[in-house]
């Protein structure tokens, strides 16, 4: 009840936006606003879980893309497996999405260990030799994963607790849920005690020591919670392609994450999740009049970091602000 209280205004709103997100599978029939919107639930969670370690805590990662890859594939190989569908029956569904977290969280812990002792440019390239790594198994174990074609063969989506994910709305509202869920605890932890152990050793570190906070331990905890949520947005996508891909573990995936994060702004709770909305607003509409779309992107981005020197909720919120003075 404390819990609640506390974050009540977080919990209205986030009922609130389930409420709209479900409202729209309702009563819009057309299918390009769910499959939009899910892929926005996806990658949204890859770039505001990327933003807890940049964000929060000043760690910068190039590599975090690979827990979105390795929650993806882990939920798509335990769904192929019939051992594992026979054996768990209609709960087959939330056992792989539980161990696929767990797994996720497992491998986090180790690179973690090693990684976040490190500062700076060493840990964001020590978690890119990783990804790497990570991309290198993926396509070499061809007998797993499919190697450089992916997860192929369609994943099985069995029917739980009345839920039928084989049907596009059900699957809809299914990600709306774990997305809302995944943004309202990524919310309390921003403004829990932890988080503001993760700005304190962001902003100075020796003076968290000082203070008491086990860096170490507080800023692997970070990284553990980071990844796990990143591995929620890779089973997302896995659910809604039926299938994984190499692509998901590979560098550019974790760069496309640092940019929606430059679009949106650092400083701003949701503004990795409005740079996420940007880019793929970006994506889908430079694909429709040009084959150039990286290249368009690449000056768009660029306008606006050298342009505005920040993100765009940043800019927004600070005009806003001069207005009213």
């Amino acid at each position: 009840m404390k819990l609640f209280n506390h974050f009540k205004n977080d919990i209205i709103i986030s009922i609130a936006s389930l409420i709209f997100l479900i409202s729209i599978a309702i009563f819009v029939e057309h299918p390009w606003p769910k499959d939009f919107l899910i892929s926005i639930f996806s990658f949204g969670l890859l770039a505001m879980s990327l933003n807890m370690l940049i964000g929060f805590a000043g760690m910068v990662s190039f590599g975090h893309a690979a827990f979105f890859a390795l929650g993806g594939y882990a939920f798509g190989l335990f769904l192929q497996n019939e051992l594992f569908l026979s054996n768990f029956g209609q709960l087959s569904i939330i056992i792989a999405f539980i161990l696929s977290i767990i797994i996720t969280g497992i491998y986090a812990t180790i690179i973690g260990a090693i990684c976040v002792r490190l500062n700076e440019i060493y840990f964001a390239f020590l978690t890119l030799a990783f990804q790497m790594f990570l991309y290198s198994v993926i396509v070499s174990w061809v007998s797993l994963t499919g190697g450089d074609q992916g997860l192929m063969g369609g994943i099985a989506r069995p029917e739980f607790l009345g839920i039928d994910l084989s049907n596009s709305i059900h699957r809809y509202i299914f990600c709306s849920i774990i997305f809302v869920i995944c943004i309202l605890i990524l919310r309390i932890l921003n403004k829990s005690n932890f988080g503001y152990s993760l700005r304190l050793i962001r902003d100075n570190q020796e003076r968290a020591e000082f203070l008491g906070i086990r860096v170490f331990r507080v800023k692997l905890i970070c990284f553990v919670i980071a990844s796990m949520v990143a591995s929620v947005g890779g089973i997302i996508m896995t659910l809604f392609t039926s299938g994984a891909y190499p692509e998901w573990a590979f560098w550019t995936q974790s760069g496309e994450a640092i940019f929606m994060i430059m679009l949106g702004g650092i400083s701003i709770f949701l503004g990795p999740l409005v740079g996420t909305v940007l880019l793929r607003l970006i994506n889908d509409v430079v694909q429709m009049y040009s084959s150039h779309t990286e290249l368009v992107t690449g000056i768009i981005i660029m306008v606006v970091v050298l342009g505005l020197r920040k993100g765009l909720v940043e800019y927004l919120l600070e005009k806003i602000s001069w207005s009213k003075k």
